[in-house]
Order: structure tokens, then C-alpha cells, then sequence
């Protein structure tokens, strides 16, 4: 997602940065691995990944499915398969980026 780890992904601040692991609790070992992990403005990330507004759930599905894209096409660690035997999840099933488009994270999926 970015080689600044000091910089958020959304607001582009560069203090009060949180590492979020995409794929937390028993997967956080496995962001760290593949390198699902972004840096976050705490106003962005409180209370890590247990914050519930819709925003952040369409941000962390938009994420997740980005790392799923990447892990399969572009890195090329294996296929839907070997995604779904690592991850448990297709994190593509729920929407696609048109329909999450909205005033808050309108800039970053374009």
C-alpha cells in the first residue's frame, strides 16, 4: 500500500500514526508476513480495528480485498484457493469499489 509507514494512507498525516494490521488478531502474524500493514491516523483507526462506523468497515473490506487482489495477481502466491485455505474469507463478495465510493474515502479509491 505505501513505503512511508510514517504517513496515513488517509489523511496523510504524518503524526499520531497507528501500523494497522489489516488481518489482526490471529492473522496478525500474517499481515506482518505479507505485509498487510498500513499506517493510520489515530482519528482514522481508534480503538484499532474494533471501531464500527460504517466508514471504517467499508475502508477495512476495501483493504482486505485489496490485499486479496495483490496476494493473488500481482505477488502471485496462489490462487482463490490457496487465499481462501490462508485467509478463511473472499473479501470480494460484498461490494465493489463504485459502491463505496462516498464523500469520505471518495480520494484514495480512485
Amino acid at each position: 500500500f505505501t513505503d512511508d509507514m510514517d504517513k496515513c494512507i488517509i489523511t496523510h498525516a504524518m503524526t499520531a500514526i497507528e501500523r494497522h494490521h489489516i488481518f489482526g488478531g490471529t492473522d496478525r502474524g500474517r499481515s506482518e508476513n505479507y505485509g498487510f500493514v498500513v499506517p493510520l491516523h489515530r482519528s482514522v483507526h481508534p480503538n484499532g480495528a474494533f471501531r464500527e462506523d460504517k466508514n471504517w468497515q467499508e475502508l477495512d473490506h476495501w483493504l482486505k480485498r485489496k490485499c486479496q487482489e495483490y496476494y493473488i495477481e500481482i505477488a502471485q502466491h496462489g490462487d482463490r484457493d490457496a487465499w481462501y485455505r490462508e485467509f478463511g474469507r473472499f473479501y470480494d463478495d460484498r461490494c465493489d469499489e463504485n459502491v463505496i465510493l462516498n464523500k469520505t474515502f471518495e480520494w484514495r479509491l480512485k
